[in-house]
């Protein structure tokens, strides 16, 4: 098992030392807005990645713990700091908190879970990964998160995605940046083929496929993947793009929308119906599906159809009077 996956290769555009805002792609999901409901409180998303830079401002407090598969540090599982900046920034677009400084993730108060299955050079073996998923399923945790893919269609990495998805976890994807910008062309990374996974592709802030998202029968949905501010290295702050990127705008989601409806639920939902909460929150962008899936992750939109319904309802009656 000497295949090696990879971070879904992304372009850093700009690092900085200060921010102080909600980053535009937070805002274009209509994160915010689902704040006063809940930030994701209670909601554990393991991170599979290249590790975290757990003393940022912006992360030390969501990080309840991890381990490192890797061969970095001398493969010491206690030590899962990050040395190359993906997975710091994908656990701020995630989870960093909300404190009116630095930026704020999708759900700002929940928890991550770090676990380490690339290295300093942005790759990792396959059986990292395999192994990063089965602690991740030990430790009862809710949602995986992975922006890493590969070439390969190993089979091991399959059945340990089915083992997460049995147990009742949702596993989120990027896509992959293989496109070339022709929806009749399939482009895939594993495991965001898997059907078992949430597969994201990405747009722009104009809400626009990017061109190098991947084009095949298994997306399932978009988020925004370009020019996405979040946390980096040294407490710094990073503008990256990259299906990357999207992925973790979709995990954030769902921590939101497993907050939200198990409140209105009144019990835990299962995977299938945390997943058709989701679809339900998305709004088609006009692209083929091939490229958006079901469409953008949008989170206010059943009670912006709601107000539309119930505005028309109330024309009618005033019509009829």
């Amino acid at each position: 098992m000497a295949n090696f996956a990879h971070v879904i290769p992304f372009e850093v555009i700009i690092q900085m030392t200060e921010a102080n805002e909600v980053p535009p792609g937070v805002e274009l999901i209509q994160a915010p807005a689902i704040w006063k409901e809940t930030k994701g409180k209670g909601v554990t998303v393991a991170i599979l990645d290249t590790g975290c830079d757990s003393t940022h401002p912006d992360l030390q407090e969501q990080i309840i713990g991890g381990q490192n598969f890797t061969d970095d540090d001398g493969s010491n599982p206690d030590i899962f700091l990050d040395y190359n900046g993906h997975g710091t920034h994908v656990a701020g677009t995630i989870a960093a908190q909300k404190d009116d400084k630095g930026v704020v993730g999708v759900a700002p108060e929940a928890s991550l879970l770090i676990v380490k299955v690339l290295n300093k050079k942005g790759s990792g073996q396959y059986e990292w990964i395999i192994n990063g998923i089965d602690y991740a399923i030990e430790q009862k945790v809710d949602i995986i998160s992975m922006s890493l893919g590969g070439p390969t269609d190993l089979p091991e990495l399959h059945e340990a995605i089915k083992r997460a998805v049995s147990n009742n976890i949702l596993v989120v994807c990027a896509a992959g940046n293989e496109g070339d910008g022709n929806d009749l062309t399939d482009e895939y990374a594993f495991p965001g083929r898997y059907n078992e996974v949430i597969s994201v592709g990405a747009i722009n802030l104009e809400r626009s496929p990017s061109d190098f998202t991947n084009s095949h029968d298994e997306i399932d949905l978009v988020a925004p993947g370009e020019k996405i501010l979040s946390t980096y290295l040294n407490g710094k702050f990073a503008t990256l793009s990259g299906t990357s990127m999207a992925a973790p705008h979709v995990s954030g989601a769902l921590a939101l929308i497993k907050g939200l409806v198990n409140n209105s639920f009144g019990r835990e939902l299962s995977e299938r119906e945390l997943y058709a909460q989701l679809i339900k929150r998305t709004v088609p962008l006009g692209f083929p599906q091939r490229i958006e899936g079901n469409g953008l992750v949008y989170l206010t939109v059943l009670e912006q159809l709601t107000g539309v319904f119930e505005r028309e309802i109330k024309a009618l009656v005033l019509s009829s009077q």
